[in-house]
């Protein structure tokens, strides 16, 4: 196969790419599941936006305070000024966000934050986001998107990017070469035991960035979500963040609220793994009838929804919660371009690190993040285009000794754990 650009990961920063990259060059999505079983579609508080200059300095300390002051204040800087060019972007594709009574865009508040800068679809942010620029993107006549295909291995020569061994959906596997690679692979919380995440995201074109020498950044920066509900299920549901922001307490197990439910996600973590110790118990107890029950059903209908399916009435009782793995804050080493260390290879979303996060993410920077710095991967493709001349070496590329498949992912698994905990 050929293409001008490989983007591996149909989430948000992959189709976000898609949608600001030159329509007259080929662009070939290849995702590892179905084209709506990433993350990004799972994403429910919402994302930051830059309101007006008086919450710049705001934004940027609760930025800078949640993640310890480890981040890279150039990265959040660029995150948080371009935030009102990514929503006026999602407004004129058709993203539907929550209005107020004046017809303007909600605002709603989160842990960490000082002050009301998250505007929000209901309590499904990222599937408005990521199903909207799906649908756009599907309207593209140069934009090929394979489901069910998976990054095996990248083709590189002397530190230079020239395509993909890939797994199709028939289980063959083959050579795809590209002018360019941008990977937007998401997370890695495949690999844990409990996690907020799909379990098809085991952080491969980690593994592949380590099997090639390509820059990581911040690998142990791995953030757990304080409250998930305490349920039988293969993936850990989420209670977002917005219902702490809107009013919901922690009780322990005798009913007493026991914390600031607004503390940073990696403290609170800490407060509530202290509180179950105490109390000899596998969760604690969140309590959501704080919250007005219009407001609830208005703002949160699918964590009622679920929550009611598990057996739980949050308009009448509390819901059991402990924290899972939810975010990575590490990844691929990208400059503020985007660009990873390897020439022609690029990373955005989850899979790579620009620095913007420190060591825990602020909560609802996620989707911004991904949104601005794939579009500045975009751009900086677009005004930089070269082509490659390199199909011989596609061609020469053994497939064959990707034949063991399953062998090989399971090794790729293996090394992005060790290289997280050798940190």
């Amino acid at each position: 196969m050929k293409t001008d650009i490989l983007i591996v990961g149909s989430g948000c920063a992959g189709l976000y790419c898609a949608f600001n990259l030159p329509k007259d060059k080929k662009i070939t999505i290849i995702t590892k599941a179905g084209v709506e079983e990433n993350d990004s579609f799972l994403a429910q508080g919402g994302m930051c936006m830059l309101r007006d200059e008086a919450d710049y300095a705001s934004f940027f300390a609760d930025t800078m305070k949640a993640g310890h002051y480890e981040n890279d204040e150039k990265s959040v800087e660029i995150m948080i000024r371009s935030s009102k060019a990514v929503v006026e972007d999602l407004l004129s594709i058709g993203a539907d966000f929550d209005k107020d009574e004046k017809g303007e865009l909600a605002f709603t508040k989160e842990g960490a934050h000082s002050a009301k800068r998250i505007i929000f679809h209901k309590d499904i942010t990222g599937r408005e986001i990521t199903g909207t620029l799906l649908k756009e993107v599907m309207t593209y006549p140069n934009v090929t998107i394979l489901p069910h295909t998976t990054l095996i291995d990248i083709i590189e020569e002397d530190n230079m990017c020239y395509g993909a061994v890939i797994k199709n959906a028939n289980d063959s596997i083959e050579t795809i070469g590209a002018d360019y690679v941008i990977m937007a692979t998401g997370g890695v919380g495949g690999i844990y035991k409990h996690s907020t995440n799909f379990r098809h995201l085991t952080g491969d074109a980690i593994a592949i960035a380590i099997k090639h020498g390509v820059k990581l950044k911040d690998m142990p920066y791995v953030q757990i979500h304080p409250t998930t509900l305490y349920a039988d299920e293969e993936r850990s549901f989420l209670i977002s963040e917005s219902v702490r922001g809107e009013g919901a307490v922690l009780r322990d197990k005798d009913g007493n609220r026991f914390v600031n439910e607004l503390l940073p996600r990696d403290l609170l973590t800490i407060e509530i793994y202290k509180q179950m110790e105490k109390d000899g118990t596998d969760y604690v107890w969140e309590d959501l009838r704080m919250i007005p029950e219009d407001e609830l059903r208005k703002h949160f209908p699918n964590i009622m929804a679920h929550c009611l399916k598990m057996g739980y009435d949050v308009t009448k009782e509390c819901i059991p919660v402990v924290p899972a793995q939810h975010y990575f804050m590490g990844g691929i080493w990208v400059d503020y371009l985007s660009k990873t260390s390897m020439d022609r290879l690029y990373a955005v979303g989850e899979t790579a690190c620009n620095g913007v996060h420190g060591k825990n993410r602020l909560a609802s920077n996620s989707l911004l993040e991904s949104l601005v710095f794939a579009k500045r991967a975009a751009k900086d493709i677009e005004e930089n285009y070269v082509p490659a001349d390199k199909d011989e070496l596609i061609e020469q590329t053994d497939i064959m000794s990707y034949n063991d498949i399953s062998s090989l992912m399971k090794e790729y698994q293996d090394m992005v754990r060790k290289e997280i905990d050798a940190k």
